[in-house]
């Protein structure tokens, strides 16, 4: 906190009262650096809806778990990094949290997706999924394992888990499975 202080130019009890302690500073600089990587996520996703969802998440994921800072981070510091990065009195869940809320309230928004239950709760979810398949779920032997991570997620999503394939003569035809759900319809 010294060196950071310093190369502000700021006194070491205006850091500590901004971000109260190197925690609140550690999770500012990943919360920070985590809007760039779902940014560029999010519009390199294909597809629409559930889809475009399920993809922009696969996207980040393989961000996250491919970023070497934060991997020499939770591997050099791995309690504070995992209290950090997964507390939801902390800054960084509950602002990842709000961002994927809002990809999936856009979704919503167009016409494209229809999420099975609130969309804060489902952003919730798919936050906390990832956290303990990126970073802290070893007994389950599952830590880093983004393929298993995007099957549940489509799975939570309500849609496949891999992209459809293509008939033959399909060309330029919509996929069946875009993610939306359509209403039930009641037979008299």
């Amino acid at each position: 906190m010294q060196a950071i202080a310093l190369g502000l130019g700021l006194g070491r009890a205006t850091v500590y009262r901004w971000f109260g302690g190197r925690d609140g500073l550690m999770g500012e600089v990943l919360a920070r650096a985590a809007d760039p990587l779902l940014d560029v996520a999010r519009a390199e996703a294909r597809g629409r809806g559930g889809r475009a969802l399920l993809d922009t998440f696969d996207r980040f994921n393989r961000g996250i778990i491919g970023a070497p800072a934060l991997r020499q981070y939770v591997e050099h510091e791995r309690e504070a990094a995992l209290r950090v990065i997964t507390s939801g009195a902390g800054v960084v869940e509950p602002h990842l949290v709000g961002r994927i809320a809002e990809l999936i309230e856009e979704q919503v928004r167009r016409g494209a997706y229809e999420p099975p239950v609130e969309p804060e709760t489902l952003a919730y979810a798919i936050v906390r999924l990832a956290e303990a398949f990126l970073f802290s779920d070893v007994a389950a032997g599952i830590r880093g394992d983004v393929d298993r991570l995007r099957d549940v997620e489509a799975a939570l999503l309500g849609v496949s888990s891999r992209p459809p394939r293509r008939r033959p003569g399909s060309e330029g035809a919509v996929p069946r499975s875009s993610g939306t759900r359509s209403p039930s319809r009641s037979r008299s």
